[in-house]
């Protein structure tokens, strides 16, 4: 045998004795960002559909005027919860103004109030001619094909 088999165990350090923590001595806790964060809302005037390719989910919300009852509820449901939207990479694209003819209104056809929801590839996903609940939103979104490998990704820890 050689000799590593015939020293004796190498000794275990001591442990320190350990005393409560006063208040004072405790480590401070990181500070977590609790804000709520803010929902990247943009006119359908100001950016394309070519702006979020393969970077975030536009959710496009059509109406032929700001005060459709529709689009206020739709508006009002998706500022309330935007954690859920920006887990899932959402942008909001307004457009309330037909005349305007954006490239969201010429590329999506839209007649009233519509919400349609895209996924990062450009390709529409959802359409609706009513208002739709942020949970729901998230849940259909959560079933896209590149959201899964998502989440997928994140689970490996990626």
């Amino acid at each position: 045998m050689g000799p590593a088999r015939e020293a004796p165990p190498p000794a275990a350090p001591e442990a320190p004795q350990s005393r409560p923590m006063s208040p004072e001595e405790m480590p401070s806790a990181p500070d977590t960002d609790t804000a709520r964060p803010e929902l990247l809302e943009y006119g359908a005037d100001e950016v394309g559909p070519e702006d979020f390719l393969w970077v975030s989910r536009p959710i496009v919300v059509f109406s032929d005027t700001p005060e459709d009852p529709a689009f206020r509820e739709q508006m009002r449901a998706l500022r309330a919860q935007p954690r859920m939207l920006a887990d899932r990479d959402v942008v909001v694209v307004t457009d309330a103004d037909p005349q305007a003819a954006s490239a969201w209104r010429r590329q999506l056809h839209p007649r009233g109030f519509s919400l349609v929801i895209m996924d990062k590839d450009g390709q529409v996903k959802l359409r609706k001619p009513f208002p739709w609940d942020v949970r729901e939103i998230s849940r259909a979104i959560d079933k896209f094909p590149l959201r899964r490998q998502e989440i997928g990704r994140a689970d490996l820890g990626e």
